[in-house]
């Protein structure tokens, strides 16, 4: 009989994130709720996050894919099986340059929306995939069209996330992949584009929630 897909939530961030609410019970017992088999964890320009929760993941029966979310000049990068922080502030080519010297995979997240985007004409073939659904993403259902023209002008894997900083918005959008549970096949079908991007936008009432929370967490510390 063959084995279904996993069901992976490719970009969430966790309280090693400056503006990310996500402990590890949160993201436990979400990842439960909502059938994920697995997340990356993607904070802010630090791996520290992502290794703590792959350390802490190690009783549990899913999957902890280490990542960062890297501040390049004029998009956010995903980088994927990265063990290491890569150096912030650098130029795109530059950012997905280290990301390959690390053994990682480069991810252009959330290529299309408003603050958050690409802030100049790129060069697409350079990355592995194309975040084209993006839970977080504003406007939308522009986000999810302009993201896979984009992957397709260039033939790129497209895949999902959440861009999760509140536990609740984990799996809102995830990536269905055709591999076993382990961090090299989950990296080997992105290679082979063996995955199908899923998924919605993040609903109103948890997005107002997260911001009341952060802005919360911002004025008490």
């Amino acid at each position: 009989m063959e084995s279904l897909p996993l069901k992976i939530d490719f970009h969430v961030h966790t309280i090693y994130s400056h503006d990310g609410l996500i402990s590890f019970k949160q993201l436990a017992r979400q990842i439960r709720k909502t059938g994920l088999d697995g997340v990356a964890i993607t904070d802010h320009d630090t791996i520290k996050g992502a290794l703590t929760f792959l350390e802490k993941s190690k009783s549990y029966d899913f999957l902890i894919i280490p990542g960062v979310e890297i501040t390049a000049r004029g998009a956010h990068i995903v980088a994927l099986n990265v063990y290491e922080d890569i150096s912030a502030g650098l130029s795109i080519e530059e950012t997905v340059e280290l990301v390959y010297e690390t053994g990682g995979l480069a991810v252009l997240a959330h290529p299309i929306t408003i603050h958050k985007g690409v802030k100049r004409l790129l060069r697409g073939e350079i990355f592995d995939a194309v975040e084209v659904i993006n839970a977080s993403s504003f406007p939308f259902l522009f986000s999810v069209s302009r993201s896979k023209a984009f992957a397709k002008k260039f033939g790129l894997v497209e895949v999902a996330g959440s861009d999760a900083h509140y536990f609740e918005e984990v799996g809102s959008a995830y990536t269905l992949v055709n591999s076993n549970l382990s961090i090299e096949s989950v990296i080997e079908a992105i290679r082979k584009n063996a995955v199908t991007p899923c998924g919605g936008r993040i609903p109103f009432g948890i997005r107002l929630k997260r911001e009341a929370l952060v802005l919360k967490r911002k004025f008490s510390q």
